[in-house]
């Protein structure tokens, strides 16, 4: 059982270091509050990581000095152009997620945080995965896993958690894709998680329709009508202690959240977690209210992982503008669900 006095131990992954992740970590190590909720250990090229520091000290304070990090020396081999997602930066940004990987499944690390990848630059390096996510399911030897965004409120207090039933796959694929199947396995991890790492049990999930207004009784879609009512229907006399509502119409089911995270209404009682079937229909609405605060946390592994809800945003690479509120959430996520 984990010791609930020790400090979480954390490999910490550089992304792709042509973009923003340097920064957004040596900024996020640079606060008090993060550095002490848990045991950080840098996962990436150490040359990289004090050549971006000396660039970014002469204009940027705080910044964590990578002398006084723990660091996991993982060399590059190609040359790395800031703000320039390649073949290089991609195998580099590879490379540091398969050392933390393997160190975190022989026990090094509780969890790992990972800075943004680019897809396109892993493609380029020969690796062909829809994203990070993925590649830590198939390291880990897990076929139930989701994607689970994260998010506290900093009007409210109030906590914003939707999952993702499918993720990174075309649109026109989306409704081929979804099946009763899959929709369970995706609320069997949901209600564990919520249960497991936020202490909630009879909680109250939300589940969006797929088509525009539930499909309008068939008029504008047959999905709800032919197997998704159905599917809701029958978990909920499978799950009677767990409040299922829905298909809920994609366009007012986040309603009640942007008023729960904003807090200008008396409209209350949200949903503890939101069930979206595709990716935009879920993190459209996530990333207008928390863009700088929500974190990715991938749930069904045998560890923690968290990352933040940004990307590489190389065309502000080593400008020192970028945010790292959401890189701190991650790690203090992270370390928060290693305790639960």
């Amino acid at each position: 059982m984990y010791q609930i006095n020790k400090r979480p131990r954390l490999a910490l992954t550089l992304g792709d270091p042509a973009g923003i992740g340097t920064e957004v970590i040596l900024k996020a190590l640079a606060d008090r509050e993060v550095s002490q909720s848990c045991d950080v250990v840098v996962v990436g090229s150490r040359d990289l990581l004090f050549q971006n520091y000396e660039k970014l000290i002469k204009n940027l304070t705080p910044l964590a000095n990578p002398s006084e990090l723990s660091v996991i020396d993982v060399p590059t081999s190609g040359e790395i152009v800031t703000g320039v997602g390649d073949a290089a930066s991609g195998a580099a940004s590879f490379a540091y997620m398969e050392s933390a990987i393997a160190q975190t499944l022989a026990g090094e690390f509780d969890g790992i945080v990972t800075a943004p990848i680019a897809k396109s630059a892993w493609k380029a390096a020969g690796y062909n995965y829809p994203g990070q996510t993925e590649l830590l399911a198939e390291k880990a030897g897990v076929d139930r896993f989701g994607m689970l965004f994260v998010g506290r409120s900093p009007f409210t207090g109030w906590t914003l958690r939707a999952l993702l039933a499918t993720t990174h796959i075309p649109l026109r694929q989306v409704a081929d894709t979804l099946t009763p199947t899959l929709l369970t396995q995706k609320l069997d991890l949901l209600v564990e998680c919520l249960e497991r790492d936020f202490g909630i049990k009879n909680g109250r999930i939300a589940i969006a329709g797929l088509n525009p207004h539930s499909g309008e009784k068939g008029q504008l879609g047959t999905e709800e009508i032919d197997w998704l009512i159905p599917w809701i229907e029958s978990e909920r006399c499978k799950r009677p202690n767990i409040q299922l509502e829905g298909p809920i119409p994609p366009d007012t089911m986040w309603v009640k959240p942007g008023i729960a995270w904003y807090g200008n209404s008396e409209i209350k009682n949200p949903a503890d977690a939101y069930l979206a079937l595709y990716h935009d229909q879920g993190l459209i609405p996530v990333k207008l209210m928390a863009f700088d605060r929500a974190v990715n946390t991938t749930i069904g592994l045998p560890f923690v992982r968290t990352s933040p809800d940004h990307g590489t945003a190389f065309d502000i690479a080593d400008k020192g503008i970028a945010d790292a509120t959401s890189m701190k959430a991650a790690l203090q996520l992270a370390a928060e669900l290693v305790r639960n």
